[in-house]
């Protein structure tokens, strides 16, 4: 039974110490890190007195820049303890990016690591090159007013830099009796996280996240898992997306259930800390699974203990889903649809819907969230079955997004409704199917095509391991559709197939006029597809092809 919780994220765990103090909170079975609940709170109150002591006060805003490290999940609750807003960082960055967010974001502080693909500390003496050869950590930079300090995660503190642990030390300087000061002046509705959407189109936005929405929605959808404390979810996708934030760190902590995470994900990885921990759960999108079956085809891992866990990001091909089931276990696994202005789930499937109802639709609205479908046009509700774009409004949906008024009006509808922008259809029994966005919509000689009906379709196809459709420049009709095909191992296929199997299955102006074959599609770095990105290469591949 979904019930709001009233609570704050630090009062919410001291009430998940009381009823389960010993059980596993926090594993890093490589690392050989296992630490109870009650050994979590204590870590983390320390943190939180530490942060404190450096002179970081409620309202403050830090970003976090690194992938799934312990420090990570310490930093999110001791600043959610003590009021201060976490900024999250995508760990695939550059020095544009990075600092943009720091500026709009108001950031005082960075916590970093080293970077993996890429040298994080290279990059910030790019943006700051004044802390390479500094002979303190101080920062005085114009075009970062408000940002003080940068702390380092790891050994061998780069120059300007503080090292992380010397928090730890500071915590003395600040006694139990101020901590619980600062933890009754918070309100469960402060803003407590900032995500950044990912700015496909204009500049990203600071979506402002509160206790209040995160923490129930990570409840709504721990009671859709059946999550109890006795479950284990293993944790591969980014700590810095809603995806691993809420749907993973704090639906843990919403049942007493133990995190597992995967540091950066690989399937090996993956498969190994599921086999050693005996993990019940296991989260990510469509192509983590894909790479997970692969491996699991090749070598032998025990999944056995494995029962359900969410797969969300995008459309999930029916054979994926089938072979999860079965060949990983997960039984019950579920789909959850949302976004970041919502903390972010919106809708999701039962843990026995059919396989059909888990690849096909993206469930009913979660307790607590109201959703409609409206015609964007008239804005008028549309009745069952017609598409239309869907919105939402409920205890999730975000503050507004940061320094920005007008895109936050923007987002609204009068009456106080979220516009998603998410092209919708809500079945007569009830469940919601996403059929596209309407920035992705193509608009070929006056027909709207829409790439998911036809990604769908293609689907369908035995050689096809996934497909996706995007819209390239064309001077007769304005845009044409350009599919891009990844073929199963060991298959091969032509366009000529691939025309051929879609004539008189759907409308002549829906089959893709070119077709690229690759191997992989530019993502983000929580997994999702990039759209603009693959019609940017489909424009470069038509124009290469004319000038030869």
């Amino acid at each position: 039974m979904f019930t709001i919780i009233e609570k704050t994220i630090g009062d919410y765990l001291k009430e998940i110490v009381e009823k389960f103090p010993k059980n596993d909170a926090v594993v890093y079975p490589f690392r050989n890190i296992r630490l109870n609940y009650k050994e979590f709170d204590a870590l983390t109150d320390k943190l939180a007195k530490g942060l404190l002591a450096s002179g970081l006060q409620k309202g403050d805003h830090v970003a976090i820049w690194a992938h799934n490290i312990p420090e990570w999940i310490y930093l999110l609750f001791a600043t959610a303890k003590i009021g201060v807003v976490t900024v999250t960082v995508n760990t695939l960055y550059k020095a544009h990016e990075l600092k943009y967010l720091l500026n709009q974001s108001d950031s005082k502080a960075l916590f970093m690591v080293k970077g993996l693909k890429s040298d994080y500390v290279e990059t910030i003496y790019e943006i700051l090159p004044e802390l390479e050869n500094a002979n303190d950590t101080k920062i005085n930079n114009e075009s970062l007013p408000l940002l003080e300090k940068i702390y380092f995660i790891g050994e061998n503190t780069p120059n300007g830099m503080i090292d992380f642990n010397t928090l730890y030390d500071m915590a003395k300087d600040i006694s139990d009796a101020k901590l619980e000061q600062v933890k009754k002046s918070l309100d469960r509705h402060d803003v407590i996280n900032m995500q950044y959407t990912s700015g496909t189109t204009g500049f990203p936005k600071g979506v402002m996240l509160s206790h209040f929405n995160v923490l129930n929605n990570a409840y709504a959808i721990a009671l859709g898992m059946n999550f109890t404390d006795k479950d284990r979810l293993c944790i591969p996708v980014p700590f810095f997306h809603c995806f691993g934030l809420v749907l993973s760190i704090l639906v843990c902590l919403s049942t007493g259930a133990t995190m597992v995470p995967v540091e950066s994900f690989n399937p090996v990885d993956v498969l190994k800390t599921v086999e050693a921990e005996k993990c019940t759960a296991l989260h990510g999108v469509p192509t983590m699974f894909i790479s997970e079956l692969n491996l699991l085809d090749k070598e032998k891992y025990d999944t056995s203990s494995l029962r359900t866990g969410i797969m969300a990001g995008s459309l999930c091909p029916v054979e994926v889903m089938k072979a999860v089931m079965t060949k990983m276990n997960m039984s019950e696994i579920t789909i959850v649809y949302g976004l970041t202005e919502a903390s972010p789930g919106l809708t999701m499937t039962k843990i026995d819907d059919p396989v059909e109802k888990r690849v096909e639709t993206v469930g009913k609205e979660m307790p607590g969230a109201e959703i409609k479908i409206v015609n964007p046009e008239t804005e008028k509700e549309c009745p069952a079955n017609v598409q239309g774009e869907l919105w939402a409004r409920g205890y999730n949906i975000m503050r507004g997004y940061y320094k920005m008024e007008e895109a936050t009006k923007h987002a609204f509808s009068n009456d106080g409704w979220l516009r998603t922008g998410d092209l919708a259809v809500k079945t007569e029994d009830g469940y919601y199917k996403i059929t596209g966005r309407i920035k992705d919509m193509i608009i070929r000689g006056g027909e709207n095509i829409y790439p998911k009906e036809i990604e769908e379709f293609y689907y369908t196809h035995p050689k096809i391991q996934d497909i996706q459709v995007a819209g390239v420049a064309d001077k007769k009709y304005g845009e044409e559709v350009m599919a891009f095909v990844i073929v199963k191992e060991g298959e091969t296929l032509t366009e000529d197939e691939l025309r051929s199997y879609a004539k008189g299955k759907i409308a002549d102006f829906k089959i893709p006029r070119y077709f690229a074959f690759v191997t992989e599609y530019p993502m983000t770095a929580s997994g999702k597809i990039q759209k603009y990105k693959l019609t940017e290469l489909g424009n470069k591949l038509l124009q290469e092809a004319v000038a030869n």
